[in-house]
C-alpha cells in the first residue's frame, strides 16, 4: 500500500505549519516511528520556510507540498516559482523529476546565526537530497527521501 498527497499553499509563514502537521497526523496514522516523523516534519518545515521566503518576487505566489509514502521510503517534494538554484540547469526535457544535478553547497551556518541552516538540516535529516531547477519556468525544486521504520503493529506495513 502507498500513500500520496500534494498541497498548493501561498507562500505565507502560516502555511508551514500546517504542511508540517498533515505530515506528522499522515505518518502517525501509518505508524511510523516517533523519531522519523520528527526528522521528516523538521526537513519539511526547512524546506517550506525556504520556499516562502525565497520562492518568488514578492508576490504571494503558491508552492507545492508532495509527498509520497510507498513501502519502506518517504519522498518529500518542495516546489516554487522563485528564482531557482544558481549554477543547476533546469532538468532537460524528458528526465526523471530526480535526476541530481549541481547542488548549492549548503555550509553550516554559525550555531548563533538565525538563518542559513535549511538545507543543511535537510542533508542531515534525511537520506538523499535532491536539488534542481524546474523545466520551462522559473523555479526551484527540492525533493527529499528517508526510509522507513515502524512502530509495532503499524497499520501501512500490515496493509501491503
Amino acid at each position: 500500500m502507498s500513500i500520496w498527497w500534494s498541497l498548493h499553499l501561498r507562500r505565507e509563514a502560516a502555511s508551514v505549519p500546517l504542511a508540517r502537521r498533515l505530515l506528522l497526523g499522515t505518518m502517525e496514522t501509518a505508524g511510523v516511528d516517533p523519531d522519523i516523523c520528527y526528522d521528516l516534519s523538521v526537513a519539511l518545515s526547512e524546506a517550506c520556510a525556504n520556499a516562502v521566503e525565497h520562492g518568488g518576487d514578492g508576490a504571494p505566489e503558491d508552492y507545492r507540498v508532495t509527498v509520497f509514502i510507498d513501502g519502506d521510503t518517504c519522498r518529500i517534494e518542495v516546489t516554487d516559482s522563485g528564482p531557482g538554484f544558481r549554477g543547476a540547469p533546469a532538468a532537460p526535457p524528458h528526465s526523471p523529476a530526480d535526476r541530481p544535478l549541481p547542488a548549492p553547497a549548503p555550509a553550516q551556518a554559525p550555531a548563533y546565526a538565525e538563518a542559513g541552516r535549511g538545507l543543511f538540516l535537510i542533508e542531515a535529516l534525511t537520506d538523499h537530497v535532491r536539488y534542481r531547477n524546474r523545466t520551462g519556468r522559473p523555479g526551484a525544486v527540492v525533493s527529499f527521501d528517508k526510509i522507513l521504520k515502524w512502530r509495532e503493529g503499524a497499520a501501512l506495513p500490515m496493509a501491503s
